[in-house]
């Protein structure tokens, strides 16, 4: 009699540690990769205090991620495809990756060697969101982040207008995760306000840094602080998509919620 109860408690402590188990195993590895311009991308020491929010972006996961940052300056979807920088992130995809996608501000200017027509520059993001999903890895579209410009009434306007209208075409089209940087770096530069925005940007007195001794009033490219706040929304829109990576994230830093 006692035998039968002994595989009960046997099947029982097992089934425990089956569940216990399901709990505890830690999650897989998975790269994030950042393609996009210099908004996005790592700096040289010589750009600094010029900032681009892929850089505090990495300090935001656990040991689980690995965030490369492919973005270029000056690059556009043109460009990163011509150069190999693209194939250097879709060669080496793994299932469960991630791919995050920005471009447009070295796309949308017709005077510039990157310059991509609008039909083109749809073309490239499709090719980008299908060759990221056919090795399993998930693309997650992102509108070309906000300039700082001001209209004589302190309004905020748009500078990326037809080419972020493409990015949020091809996300609802192709059923992407979307980041509308453009709209909500526009809310965060009006909510600073006039002066105060350009504490966002790399806004410097002559003499202040000896990068820039003549200098800087750029309201293109980001401060640390504007940097942080870029990659904070970023943050933010993962955790509210539900993406995977939203268990990933290590809350302690920079207070993401």
């Amino acid at each position: 009699m006692k035998y039968p109860f002994f595989k009960l408690k046997l099947s029982v402590f097992c089934l425990f540690a089956v569940l216990f188990m399901s709990f505890w195993i830690p999650p897989g590895h998975v790269t994030v990769y950042l393609a996009g311009d210099s908004t996005m991308s790592d700096k040289a020491v010589k750009a600094y205090p010029e900032t681009g929010w892929g850089i505090p972006f990495h300090a935001f996961f656990d040991s689980t991620v690995t965030v490369k940052n492919i973005a270029k300056n000056g690059r556009s979807t043109k460009s990163f495809i011509a150069e190999g920088l693209w194939s250097s992130i879709s060669d080496n995809l793994n299932a469960g990756d991630y791919v995050l996608i920005q471009f447009g501000h070295n796309d949308e200017v017709p005077t510039k060697a990157t310059y991509t027509p609008e039909a083109d520059y749809t073309a490239n993001l499709v090719k980008f969101v299908t060759e990221t999903r056919s090795k399993g890895a998930i693309p997650v579209l992102i509108t070309p982040v906000a300039r700082r410009k001001f209209d004589s009434e302190g309004k905020v306007q748009g500078t990326h207008n037809v080419y972020s209208a493409l990015v949020r075409k091809v996300a609802a089209e192709q059923n992407v995760p979307l980041i509308d940087l453009d709209m909500e770096a526009q809310a965060l530069i009006q909510k600073f306000g006039v002066d105060d925005s350009k504490m966002l940007f790399n806004y410097l007195a002559p003499g202040e840094n000896p990068n820039y001794p003549d200098g800087k009033s750029d309201d293109t490219h980001f401060s640390e602080l504007g940097a942080r706040k870029v990659a904070e929304m970023v943050l933010a829109d993962i955790k509210s998509m539900k993406l995977d990576l939203t268990n990933r994230i290590v809350i302690s830093h920079f207070g993401i919620k």
